[in-house]
């Protein structure tokens, strides 16, 4: 499902929206999106000026990526660092970030489409925290340290953690 209530184009005509799940109030909008491979935390507002402060005061937002292969400490030090990556045909230099190897793997929900996992070769769990977020930059950002992205959570932005909430729950955010 894409984190947008609607398309007209013809390309995505096939794809499933936001706008199916339920009636949403007149003038929502998700605040930052989540590419069609992605998962998590998304959250809705209808202040646009909300979203516009979340996307760029800097505001925090964590991400839990499956890796392809047993991340180095030098890897993570890279992404700490910030790597570069291509956006908008350019080349374009991360800014420093946290980013963290996961001791164990985080308590998710089962995928419904299955991805690769151990038994192929090994994997590793990372904690990503950006406060940019540019098209598919985590994704892209694990592939240029050499370890590609198989599966994306994001799991809080700013004070607002997935794990504290209940699918579908409310919660009233002030600036």
């Amino acid at each position: 499902m894409l984190s947008q209530f609607a398309s007209n184009s013809t390309q995505q005509k096939r794809k499933r929206f936001l706008g199916e799940l339920a009636e949403f109030p007149k003038g929502i909008m998700p605040i930052g999106r989540l590419d069609e491979k992605s998962e998590g935390l998304l959250l809705l507002t209808t202040d646009g000026k909300m979203s516009n402060y979340i996307n760029s005061r800097g505001i925090e937002k964590e991400y839990y990526a499956l890796v392809d292969g047993d991340i180095s400490e030098a890897q993570i030090k890279a992404l700490r660092d910030g790597v570069e990556i291509g956006f908008d045909g350019k080349k374009y230099q991360t800014k420093p970030c946290k980013a963290f190897k996961l001791n164990k793997n985080p308590e998710l929900p089962e995928r419904s489409k299955k991805i690769r996992d151990a038994r192929h070769g090994p994997i590793s769990w990372i904690s990503i925290t950006l406060t940019e977020g540019k098209f598919r930059q985590v994704r892209k950002m694990t592939s240029a340290v050499g370890c590609a992205t198989l599966r994306l959570v994001r799991v809080r932005v700013g004070d607002i953690h997935l794990g504290d909430l209940q699918i579908g729950s409310v919660t009233s955010i002030a600036l």
